[in-house]
């Protein structure tokens, strides 16, 4: 895999269980928001010149597809101690399963300019 998903500490014991995200990002976090009820919807389509982002499925299944221009991966994000990193130059799009919330952690405010809506050529073999 190319694509980096990092495992979030999770401390479990007969309470439930805690997951920390503290010193695991590689950035900054700006902005954060959440996406749900979009069951079934693909989300996304798009890359940055600047920002990086953390994505990570709260609840249900969410899954996303990468290209960097180089290589093309899916991955399924299921559980909330699984955090996936894109990378500015990282195509994604995000379609979700019935019932999922996806939690998004951007290095940078939004910005308009920022994205990058032309996907990479079909150049991937």
């Amino acid at each position: 895999m190319s694509f980096t998903v990092l495992q979030i500490p999770t401390f479990s014991d007969d309470r439930g269980n805690l997951t920390v995200l503290e010193r695991v990002l590689p950035f900054n976090i700006a902005r954060l928001y959440w996406i749900y009820g979009a069951d079934y919807k693909t989300r996304g389509g798009h890359r940055h010149h600047r920002t990086r982002q953390a994505l990570i499925s709260m609840h249900g299944k969410v899954s996303i597809y990468m290209n960097d221009g180089h290589q093309q991966e899916t991955i399924e994000l299921t559980h909330p101690s699984s955090c996936l990193i894109v990378e500015p130059k990282d195509w994604h799009t995000m379609t979700f399963a019935r019932d999922s919330m996806l939690l998004v952690l951007s290095s940078e405010l939004y910005n308009k300019d920022d994205y990058i809506d032309i996907p990479y050529e079909n150049t991937l073999k």
